[in-house]
C-alpha cells in the first residue's frame, strides 16, 4: 500500500453517497432505525434506570446521534481535526455508558466508531481511534480469544470493505458523468458541423446572388443618372435605388443570420446600439451582462428589429425607449414608443415579411413570452426569453 493511500481521503463523491438509489437509502435507515429500536430495548431490559437515569440515557443517545452526524459532515469536508474530536467523543460517551451499566450500548458505539474511521477517515488518521474502540471492545466482551479475533477482524474487513465500495461507486458514477459530458459534447460538435455546413451554402448561394445584385443595382443607378431629367427617368431611378436598399438590408440580414449559425455574434446591446443609430431612440442595458445563447440572442434581435420596423412604419417620427435587462435565468427586451396605437391586426405584419406574431411564436419556442400592445404613451413591445 502506498503512503499516498494512507494519507488521502475518500473523495467526497464516495463520503457524500451521491450515487445510492432511493430503495438503497430507504432500506439504509430503515435498518438504522430498527437497530437503534433494539439497542435502546436491551439496554433497558437489561438494566435497572430510575426515571432520571432513563431520561439521561435518552439524552445521551440523541447527543450521540447528534455527534455522529456533525462527524459525518466534518468528514464530508475534509477535516481532519474537527473528526478526530468527535469521535472520540463518541468513545468517551462510550467508556460513560459501560461504566453506567449499559454495555450494549457501549459496545455498539465502540464498534460503530471503529467501522466507521476506517471509511470515513484516511487510514493513518483512522487506525488509532480504531485500536482504541477494538481493543475496548475486545477487553469488556470477554468471549475468549479466538471469538474476539474473529470479531475485531470482521469489523476491520467490514469498515474496509465499506471504504472500498464507496470508492467504487463513486468511480463509477464519476465515469457515467464523464460519458454523459462526452456524448453531449460530441452532440453539440455535430450541431455546430451542420450549421457550419448550412452557413457555408447559405454564403454560397444567397449571399453571392444579393452581392450580385447590389453590383447590378449600383451599376443601373448609374446608368439612370446620366440619362436626361424627367419625370419617367426619377420614378425608375427611385425604384433602382429602393431596390439596392432593400439587396443590402438582405445582405446585412444573411451576414447576420451565417454569423448566428457560426456562433460569431456580437453583443446584443452593440447590435441594438447599431440598430438605433439613425433612429430618435434610446438603449439601456440593465443587469450583469453576460453571453446569451446563439437562439436567445437571434430572438432578441428580431423582436428589436421588427419593432423598430413597426415604429418607423406606423409613427414614424416617434422617440423609442429600448430597453434590454439581464434577469438571473431569463434576458428580457422592452420596445416602447411615444407615437400612436396601432390596431391589433398590424401586430403580423412589418416590411421585412417577419411580423411580431411570428416573433411571439419564436419566443414560445424557446419557452418565453412576446406581449404587443398599446401602452400608456404609443405602443409596447415586451420580450422575455429564458437564458
Amino acid at each position: 500500500m502506498t503512503r499516498s493511500a494512507w494519507t488521502s481521503w475518500p473523495s467526497r463523491e464516495a463520503l457524500a453517497r451521491m450515487s445510492r438509489t432511493r430503495p438503497r437509502a430507504v432500506i439504509a435507515w430503515s435498518v438504522r432505525l430498527a437497530v437503534m429500536a433494539g439497542l435502546l430495548w436491551s439496554t433497558y431490559r437489561n438494566t435497572d434506570f430510575g426515571p432520571w437515569g432513563i431520561v439521561i440515557a435518552l439524552l445521551g443517545v440523541a447527543g450521540c446521534a447528534v455527534a455522529a452526524r456533525a462527524f459525518f459532515r466534518a468528514t464530508l469536508n475534509h477535516r481532519l481535526w474537527p473528526s478526530l474530536g468527535l469521535l472520540v467523543l463518541l468513545l468517551l460517551v462510550a467508556f460513560g455508558a459501560h461504566g453506567a451499566g449499559a454495555g450494549t450500548l457501549a459496545a455498539v458505539l465502540w464498534c460503530g466508531c471503529a467501522v466507521t474511521a476506517l471509511e470515513r477517515l484516511p487510514l493513518g488518521a483512522a487506525v488509532p481511534p480504531t485500536l482504541v474502540a477494538l481493543a475496548a471492545y475486545a477487553l469488556v466482551e470477554g468471549d475468549g480469544w479466538l471469538t474476539t479475533a474473529v470479531t475485531t477482524g470482521g469489523l476491520c474487513l467490514a469498515g474496509y470493505v465499506l471504504r472500498l465500495d464507496a470508492e467504487a461507486r463513486a468511480g463509477a458514477q464519476r465515469l457515467l458523468e464523464q460519458a454523459r459530458a462526452a456524448r453531449a459534447a460530441e452532440a453539440e460538435t455535430a450541431a455546430l458541423d451542420e450549421r457550419a455546413r448550412i452557413a457555408r451554402e447559405i454564403h454560397d448561394v444567397l449571399a453571392h446572388s444579393l452581392s450580385a445584385q447590389l453590383v447590378q443595382l449600383e451599376a443601373a443607378r448609374l446608368l439612370i443618372e446620366r440619362e436626361p431629367p424627367g419625370a419617367f427617368r426619377d420614378q425608375v431611378l427611385d425604384r433602382v435605388v429602393a431596390a439596392r436598399s432593400r439587396a443590402e438590408d438582405g445582405l446585412t440580414e444573411t451576414r447576420q443570420a451565417l454569423s448566428a449559425l457560426r456562433g460569431e455574434m456580437t453583443p446584443v446591446e452593440d447590435f441594438l446600439r447599431r440598430l438605433v443609430a439613425a433612429e430618435p431612440a434610446e438603449v439601456t442595458v440593465r443587469g450583469e451582462r453576460r453571453g446569451l445563447p446563439v437562439e436567445a440572442s437571434q430572438t432578441v434581435r428580431r423582436v428589436a428589429q421588427e419593432a423598430l420596423t413597426n415604429t418607423r412604419k406606423h409613427a414614424p417620427g416617434a422617440a423609442v425607449l429600448v430597453t434590454l435587462e439581464y434577469l438571473p435565468d431569463a434576458v428580457a427586451l422592452e420596445v416602447r414608443d411615444s407615437g400612436g396605437c396601432r390596431p391589433a391586426d398590424e401586430l403580423a405584419v412589418s416590411g421585412s415579411g417577419y411580423g411580431l406574431l411570428g416573433m411571439r411564436e419564436r419566443a414560445e419556442l424557446l419557452g418565453g413570452t412576446l406581449r404587443a400592445g398599446p401602452g400608456e404613451e404609443g405602443f409596447v413591445v415586451s420580450l422575455r426569453v429564458p437564458a
